[in-house]
């Protein structure tokens, strides 16, 4: 995991860059703020090490001439669409009763903008200290947006590991409505003479997996399975359409699309 890591920042945001300094800081992560004249793509491209950078849209992930952040501004187009009829997410994970949802693998946070607009109260949760506050600025400034304001008030990030807290949540003897698991690198585990490995990531993943190198089985989620079907009344694991079975276990329910599926294990013993 990232220890140490640059930040530039133009001057006239130097007071935000040392606020997300302290904040990473806190979190472990040891911070060198560089302030430059001009933060644009020629500095970028000349910069290509992994970096933070800062601007008026908050905190960025910078590499190899890009930067991303988990970009729900993005994400209204597809929310305007979104249905419960028309988004298989929301059949899987049962959102037309406003079920209380643990996104245990949290990344850009998209499926949890989604399920949260579509009625979801959301507990986020991610480890890694840089994501975690990428996600916290995103959500900042998702607040200040008409359109965004209230969907994000119902997500709640958590700063953990997603084991820890599910085993938090099965000391407390806590009933979750679903728990919902999208792992990082799914394609380690597929059948590989059926899927063929994408060429091209997109740019944010590219980022993304560069913060987030695969490093065993912590991002296959094989864990996050067995400790969520103690608590939640509905697993639902994201899956690309032909993988193998998460932690090779059999599913109660799929729902099947083009390019994945939503695998889906009831706990009928579980009650409140």
């Amino acid at each position: 995991m990232v220890s140490e890591i640059r930040l530039f920042a133009e001057h006239d945001f130097q007071e935000q860059a040392q606020q997300y300094s302290d904040v990473l800081s806190a979190r472990g992560v040891a911070v060198n703020i560089e302030l430059v004249e001009k933060l644009n793509a020629r500095f970028l491209r000349f910069n290509p090490a992994l970096a933070l950078c800062v601007d008026v849209d908050g905190l960025w992930l910078c590499a190899n001439g890009m930067k991303m952040q988990p970009d729900w501004k993005a994400e209204i187009g597809r929310l305007k669409r979104a249905s419960l009829k028309s988004e298989m997410i929301a059949r899987a994970c049962n959102l037309g009763e406003k079920p209380k949802l643990i996104d245990a693998t949290a990344g850009l946070g998209h499926d949890s903008l989604l399920m949260a607009h579509l009625g979801a109260q959301v507990t986020l949760v991610e480890r890694h200290p840089i994501l975690f506050t990428l996600l916290e600025s995103t959500k900042v400034q998702a607040l200040n947006d008409p359109f965004l304001s209230t969907i994000v008030s119902r997500i709640d990030l958590i700063f953990s590991d997603s084991a820890d807290y599910l085993q938090s949540q099965i000391e407390l003897k806590n009933v979750i409505d679903v728990v919902y698991l999208d792992p990082m690198f799914p394609q380690r585990d597929q059948n590989q003479n059926a899927i063929k490995k994408q060429a091209q990531v997109k740019k944010q993943m590219q980022l993304l997996h560069m913060l987030l190198p695969e490093d065993g089985e912590m991002d296959l989620g094989d864990h996050l399975l067995e400790l969520a079907r103690k608590i939640a009344k509905r697993v639902v694991v994201k899956r690309p359409r032909l993988a193998v079975f998460l932690a090779d276990q059999k599913t109660d329910h799929q729902w099947q699309g083009d390019a994945c599926r939503f695998d889906a294990y009831f706990q009928k013993g579980i009650s409140e």
